[in-house]
């Protein structure tokens, strides 16, 4: 009986053990529960301060939005004043320019951008000979855009309207490369004749872009092609500008021609023509001419050096008004016309430039493509460009320039021959 507790006591001994082992267990787990308690409360902490970030950033972001929006319905508030004031400008403006009772032959007005210095030098062109008559050819400045320069510039002339040209929808363009400048600039010819045609009922506008320089006869000649624009409805527009008016192709002040090429410098138009064209206006900028140029540009773009700066500005003032300019309607101008090329003398071959100069008396030439046409004109110096199928300054294909003074160089399209009725040479 003696060994009973002895037995128990080594009994107690692997319980021990086991009861130790156990705790430590029981401790090692608890361990690790705490650090993955202490881990999830870490990350349940940085969620929440993100969390946190990404409210405030969602607030300061609504703060911006509403401030955005403050500041549109602020500037839209602004627009309408300014449009408001705009019209109170024209509304004076035209009140003043036509008092007297005397209906306008035609508005002026003048397209200007962002160049105050090139347009401070045409508005005083114009003016020059424009102040004695007026009320006969009422003078605006339509400005696209907000240039301060342009717009401080324009009010300070009393003897005109101002007219402002705000265009704030986006451009999109029909296709790729093309420049948006076209896609402004056609909305504002739109804008700018919708204006003087509809709200201001001018009957006919003249149209010169802010680089422009006028002759002392430009009104005395558009009252002359007025006249003959209702004549002969067939006649879209009158332009003062001759893309072959450089000195060395010029003679005669007197001389003018039809033309199925549209030269868009110093132009006019009818309203009767606008309705036409209005509705159906480019969305990008794309007649009878002079052969002495009544308007000079001085843009400094394309093909200026060769083409533009030695354009000759007519200083003959020729009454326009005591001329017959009946031999310009449609039915006696192609009698007229054909009759000068008949009477050209044909050369052909090589040395055009060297035969011309040495025959007494006007010449034609033939082309039979455009290529051709290219070369012949590169050799003459003359605008090689055409548009549409037709060169420049083209009626029925022919081109006309004068060479060494008074003779005439006639160049003859294939298709000239049948609708002149010239005969093959």
């Amino acid at each position: 009986m003696a060994r009973v507790p002895c037995d128990l006591r080594f009994l107690l001994i692997p319980a021990a053990f086991m009861f130790i082992y156990i705790q430590m267990r029981l401790f090692q787990t608890q361990s690790q529960y705490a650090d993955r308690l202490s881990s999830a409360l870490e990350s349940e902490n940085h969620c929440t301060s993100q969390l946190r970030s990404l409210i405030d950033q969602v607030s300061t972001k609504q703060s911006r939005i509403l401030a955005l929006e403050d500041l549109k319905n602020r500037q839209d508030q602004q627009l309408v004043q300014l449009k408001d004031l705009v019209h109170t400008f024209e509304s004076k403006g035209i009140a003043k320019l036509t008092e007297g009772g005397q209906v306008p032959l035609a508005a002026v007005v003048i397209m200007a951008c962002s160049r105050a210095d090139y347009l401070e030098r045409t508005v005083n062109s114009v003016l020059k000979y424009q102040s004695p008559i007026a009320s006969k050819y009422p003078l605006f400045i339509s400005q696209d855009g907000s240039n301060q320069a342009v717009k401080s510039k324009s009010l300070t002339y009393t003897q005109l309207t101002y007219m402002q040209h705000l265009d704030f929808e986006p451009v999109i363009t029909e296709r790729p490369g093309e420049l948006i400048a076209y896609y402004k600039i056609a909305r504002h010819y739109k804008w700018a004749l919708d204006q003087l045609f509809y709200k201001h009922k001018f009957s006919r506008v003249i149209i010169l872009e802010d680089d422009m320089e006028i002759a002392p006869d430009f009104f005395d000649y558009f009252e002359a092609a007025a006249r003959l624009m209702d004549r002969d409805e067939t006649i879209m527009a009158a332009s003062s500008w001759n893309d072959n008016g450089q000195k060395q192709f010029v003679h005669d002040p007197y001389a003018l021609y039809r033309s199925d090429f549209f030269p868009g410098l110093g132009w006019m138009l009818k309203r009767s023509t606008w309705d036409e064209l209005s509705p159906k206006w480019p969305k990008a900028y794309p007649y009878i001419r002079l052969s002495i140029s009544m308007a000079m540009g001085s843009s400094l773009g394309q093909f200026f050096s060769q083409y533009l700066e030695p354009i000759k500005l007519n200083d003959v003032k020729v009454d326009w008004n005591a001329m017959d300019l009946g031999y310009l309607t449609e039915g006696n101008y192609t009698k007229y016309f054909s009759g000068l090329v008949r009477q050209a003398r044909p050369i052909q071959g090589s040395d055009l430039v060297l035969k011309a100069q040495n025959i007494n008396g006007d010449v034609r030439i033939r082309y039979e493509d455009q290529a051709e046409f290219e070369r012949i004109a590169g050799e003459f110096g003359i605008f090689e460009e055409w548009k549409d199928g037709v060169p420049r300054t083209a009626y029925k294909g022919i081109v006309v320039f004068r060479i060494q003074t008074t003779r005439r160089v006639f160049l003859i399209g294939p298709d000239s021959v049948m609708q002149l009725g010239i005969r093959k040479s």
